[in-house]
């Protein structure tokens, strides 16, 4: 299968976690010379709090691209796709995680889908759910998923 489009999709657990996320996308965008789409999902309350830090005027209409390309989780991945020569566009996006990650899949047509998760227990998957498990049963393509930590 050739992997024209790949999304890595980052979200607010994802900061501690980007050496790990390029080094997955590079070895797989590399050799099939794809674009990654590199697409950040804020749900409503972290995207104010995003516009706030970022100190973007609340009062005007902001891109969400924009925005996307100052957090600084999006920069820190950036540097290593630089550097591995790997082309990359940049996308945000404002909803729910799982599902704004499987409707962003679809908007870019993406061939592969990775993104970042934890390793939880079944008591927290029950309590919090999963987005990543959202993600891997629902995304139109094959999904990659890149395990941190317990949280």
């Amino acid at each position: 299968m050739t992997l024209k489009t790949i999304l890595l999709a980052v979200g607010p657990g994802d900061a501690n976690r980007t050496a790990e996320l390029a080094e997955a996308v590079i070895e797989v965008a590399k050799p099939a010379d794809s674009t990654v789409v590199l697409g950040h999902v804020f749900t409503d309350s972290e995207y104010k709090e995003v516009l706030e830090r970022l100190e973007f005027d609340p009062d005007t209409a902001v891109d969400t691209d924009e925005v996307t390309q100052r957090h600084a989780t999006i920069r820190n991945l950036r540097a290593p796709l630089d550097d591995a020569g790997v082309a990359y566009e940049i996308r945000g996006a404002v909803g729910e995680h799982g599902k704004t990650i499987v409707d962003l899949a679809s908007a870019v047509d993406a061939d592969r889908v990775i993104v970042g998760g934890r390793k939880r227990s079944p008591t927290g998957k029950a309590v919090f759910g999963s987005t990543a498990q959202e993600v891997l049963l629902s995304a139109p393509c094959p999904v990659t998923f890149v395990r941190g930590e317990e949280a």
